[in-house]
């Protein structure tokens, strides 16, 4: 009989997610930056092995929003972690557990209240970069901050059935603990992707997804959360990717100067396609699309 599950990430912005996501599935499924909500859908990555089949979500950071999208991205993120066989909270070694990791905590333990809801686990990413000592420090710190909201909400129950986990999502250190824990709470099902799937990220979305990844990380910081990506023409080879930002001003960040910036997003997106693939960069202005409800609407969020 086979087995097969959801096991959904969550977390504040830049703990590591989307990188967790691709290591545990072993392969790119999900964009990553140095750059806050890089991630803005509910990713799924699929790990298939020995009878048993996991599906891993990713989501986007749980944050105090700012905008219209904002507010959406942590309805996706809270919504991900609903039906799900285990909640995945993660949190960073090396810093404090601050209000955003606490939020992202009361999330793990609301919807794991029923006993026969997700099993709920804390884990500490990023240990590659301090050392044993800290380590330890911080997985302490998680499990008392557990216990204080915990107690704050009645939720006792829930953090009973907290697990700990240490890892690098950049080294894999770790995580072949978590996924052999994870995959042991898979309940027996039928396989609910193919066995060969990694993902089920429509191929449009992913092309759109990393030209999106190569802008983010060559714009200034204040200009990624006004970039949106789509396909406006798919005929392979040719694929036409449209880019939107909200202000004329923007549009000329986006170029570059001599169009240099366009052409490197081109050629760096290029790179992780097949071979043959032409790809073409649009850019237009949609002003204020990320406070314009029915702009949000249109982009899918």
């Amino acid at each position: 009989m086979t087995r097969a599950g959801f096991a959904a990430i969550i977390g504040r912005p830049n703990v590591g997610k989307s990188t967790l996501l691709n290591q545990v599935v072993g392969t790119k499924v999900s964009i990553t930056s140095a750059s806050p909500n890089t991630t803005r859908a509910a990713v799924r990555g699929i790990l298939t092995d020995e009878g048993v089949q996991v599906i891993f979500v990713d989501t986007p950071g749980i944050h105090r929003p700012k905008t219209s999208l904002g507010g959406r991205l942590n309805q996706t993120a809270r919504a991900a972690a609903d039906d799900v066989d285990v909640i995945l909270a993660i949190v960073e070694a090396g810093k404090s557990i601050g209000p955003g990791d606490r939020n992202v905590i009361t999330t793990m333990l609301e919807n794991a209240k029923s006993a026969r809801g997700p099993r709920p686990c804390v884990v500490v990413n990023k240990m590659d970069r301090t050392s044993r000592d800290e380590i330890a420090a911080q997985l302490m710190a998680a499990h008392e901050a557990v216990a204080e909201i915990a107690a704050e909400r009645g939720l006792e129950d829930a953090a009973s059935r907290v697990e700990y986990f240490p890892v690098s999502a950049k080294t894999g250190e770790g995580t072949d603990e978590l996924i052999s824990y994870v995959r042991s709470l898979m309940p027996e099902s039928p396989f609910l992707f193919g066995e060969d799937e990694v993902s089920d990220v429509p191929e449009a979305v992913w092309v759109a997804e990393l030209v999106r990844e190569q802008l983010v990380r060559k714009t200034k910081q204040e200009l990624p959360h006004s970039i949106h990506t789509r396909v406006s023409e798919f005929e392979w080879p040719r694929i036409t990717v449209e880019i939107l930002v909200e202000r004329e001003s923007q549009k000329g960040m986006v170029i570059g100067k001599g169009g240099q910036l366009l052409k490197d997003v081109g050629i760096a997106a290029r790179r992780q396609l097949p071979e043959g693939c032409f790809l073409e960069l649009k850019v237009r202005v949609e002003p204020g699309w990320q406070r314009r409800e029915e702009i949000l609407d249109r982009f899918g969020y």
